[in-house]
């Protein structure tokens, strides 16, 4: 259930959600609504039945008439929709790169102001566990999929300089409602602290161009929040109460494996699937 307390006014019109129908989204879906006076969703799965103050507009990313149609009325953008995974070239040059292209354009058309882009921290996968990093560390991504996050923020930019739309980059973590193993401990974000972090990048006064880590109050940390501090991001939860759990249901990992080398751990790994 949401831990935030609502607003008295909702500070946004029409809110849109892309991916709305993934598994973040159905976490953020009744949070948000209490954001805005209307929620709009989106997604190429089933959305279910609209709830009061909510509309359901099915849209698939790649194709451009029907995002420029979605973009419509919009004053606010999260966008968790494309794909979530390491995958093959072509569904994630459709989704994540034709469809972030087709999405930014959508709402530089309809005059929305600002969007908040779900990234991943496996654009910065390649970096070592023992380096802590900040947003202007460069991109190290760790997959194709790492690759098409990198591109989103970079477009994202091109479109705050060009035309004013401010995004606000989440490199997030492992948001899952707990830790599920030692990688976690450090990259751990919670349904709450998302929560706390989108609701943040959507309300801040001054968003401009952001990139910030999502990952809750975690006593391990590999990624450094300090010049995301206008945002306002204050997580509250924190991995460690399941530490002595994992610890002691997986064995420490071998010096030379990349699940304990690299930020990215298993994405590493992974792929080519063409």
């Amino acid at each position: 259930m949401p831990q935030m307390p609502a607003p008295a006014t909702p500070p946004i019109g029409r809110l849109l959600l892309t991916g709305a129908a993934g598994t973040l989204g159905r976490v953020l879906r009744p949070r948000l609504k209490r954001w805005c006076t209307t929620l709009r969703l989106s997604d190429r799965g089933d959305l279910g039945a609209a709830a009061d103050g909510e509309e359901l507009q099915p849209a698939a990313l790649e194709d451009r008439a029907a995002m420029r149609a979605l973009l419509q009325g919009v004053d606010a953008v999260v966008h968790l929709g494309g794909i979530s995974v390491e995958a093959a070239w072509a569904p994630i040059q459709a989704a994540n790169i034709t469809g972030v292209y087709h999405l930014y354009e959508a709402a530089r058309l309809a005059g929305t102001r600002r969007i908040v882009f779900a990234s991943s921290n496996h654009v910065v996968g390649f970096y070592r566990q023992h380096e802590v990093i900040d947003a202007l560390a460069p991109p190290r991504p760790d997959t194709l999929y790492g690759v098409s996050k990198a591109f989103g923020e970079n477009l994202s930019r091109m479109y705050f300089e060009r035309y004013g739309i401010e995004t606000v980059c989440l490199r997030i973590g492992s948001a899952t409602p707990a830790p599920e193993n030692r990688r976690m401990l450090a990259t751990w974000l919670s349904f709450d602290d998302l929560e706390r972090l989108v609701v943040a990048s959507l309300t801040a006064p001054d968003a401009g161009h952001s990139i910030v880590y999502g990952l809750s109050d975690n006593v391990t940390r590999w990624w450094d929040n300090r010049l995301a501090a206008h945002i306002g991001y204050r997580p509250q939860d924190s991995s460690e109460p399941w530490r002595a759990e994992l610890e002691a249901k997986q064995p420490a990992m071998a010096p030379d494996d990349p699940v304990r080398l690299y930020h990215g751990g298993v994405f590493v790994e992974l792929g080519p699937y063409d």
